[in-house]
């Protein structure tokens, strides 16, 4: 049980930034990055969501923008691929900018509409019910890489069709170090051969526990992780909601927990912004080891506790590194023990 206590102890470390001489010390400031680059892809998007806690309308969301904003506070430049219509505002897109996320891939349709969704959660915030989908400009997108992304080290390929997903891959210029992947029960209906395909090109998988069970056919999640290995992703990441998440890899599993909250006011994103602090961490330490994979699944976990504190995005703004490392340590917290037997 030692192990398992020295084990959650050495996440801080990794928030320390080298000073000359060798020394290390916490800081204030934003995180070291590596020259590392990530690609993005997803929606940018309005979500019109109500929960028990209340209702935002007509708020700037998506995929790739949660992804892209979590992975900000780990690594630049990242390159993000999406389109949107006319009406989306263009203080959505500054802010974007200076946060070093790059929008030469954002395609604008001035004429068109950008996606839209409306949801309502139930009681539990576990579920939800859809009321609105407006595909609008998403219906025929074809992403186009500017020269820059084709290069990129990592890459997270948000849940949009495996076709665009393909599309996005076949562009890369260089095999990126990792190239992750978000997909849905959707997908696995109505397009089951594509999503196949682009499994095989891909490194990692992080979906939740419903559609692992799907996907798999098994509703044991070791299991399920196994049969989804053999097809393709060496690692592959299990969401649970409230219940944390699991990482597997080569027969080895990993579980993170999520932490407890008195309120959550708005689930929307949370998965997204778990994947892009998971990617960010991953290119921000340029280590691909199963160590440090642990360690970019307890920080994505992070990064969504803190998506789900306010509607929107908003509770992503404006964090610090000492925000991050508090509430990293909290996770170290909540399942350090000593036991002797």
């Amino acid at each position: 049980m030692r192990g398992f206590c020295i084990l959650f102890h050495s996440f801080l470390p990794s928030l320390l930034i080298p000073e000359q001489g060798g020394r290390s010390h916490l800081t204030a400031q934003p995180f070291n990055h590596l020259l590392m680059s990530l690609l993005t892809v997803g929606t940018v998007a309005f979500d019109d969501i109500e929960t028990p806690l209340g209702k935002a309308g007509r708020i700037a969301g998506g995929a790739a923008m949660y992804i892209s904003l979590a992975a900000s506070y780990f690594v630049k430049p990242i390159h993000l691929i999406s389109v949107i219509g006319g009406d989306f505002p263009q203080q959505e897109l500054d802010y974007m900018t200076s946060k070093g996320i790059s929008l030469e891939g954002l395609q604008l349709r001035e004429d068109e509409k950008s996606f839209f969704w409306a949801g309502k959660y139930h009681q539990d915030m576990n579920n939800r019910d859809t009321l609105d989908t407006q595909l609008n400009v998403l219906a025929d997108f074809d992403p186009v890489l500017p020269q820059d992304a084709r290069k990129s080290d990592f890459v997270m390929l948000g849940n949009l069709t495996p076709a665009v997903q393909m599309r996005v891959i076949e562009q890369l210029e260089v095999r990126p170090r990792l190239i992750a992947l978000d997909t849905m029960n959707f997908w696995m209906n109505t397009a089951w051969d594509s999503l196949m395909e682009v499994l095989k090109k891909v490194d990692c998988l992080v979906i939740n526990d419903e559609e692992a069970r799907q996907l798999s056919g098994e509703h044991s999640l070791v299991k399920a992780a196994e049969k989804i290995l053999a097809l393709g992703p060496h690692f592959i990441v299990i969401k649970k909601g409230e219940h944390g998440a699991l990482l597997f890899y080569e027969g080895k599993i990993f579980f993170a927990p999520a932490l407890p909250l008195s309120e959550v006011f708005d689930p929307t994103g949370a998965g997204d912004t778990f994947a892009g602090g998971f990617t960010g961490y991953l290119a921000h330490s340029g280590d691909l080891s199963f160590e440090n994979m642990k360690r970019a699944v307890i920080f994505g976990s992070a990064m969504a506790s803190f998506c789900v504190e306010k509607f929107g995005y908003q509770r992503l703004k404006g964090l610090s590194s000492t925000d991050i490392k508090n509430r990293v340590a909290k996770f170290v917290d909540l399942v350090n023990f000593d036991a002797k037997l």
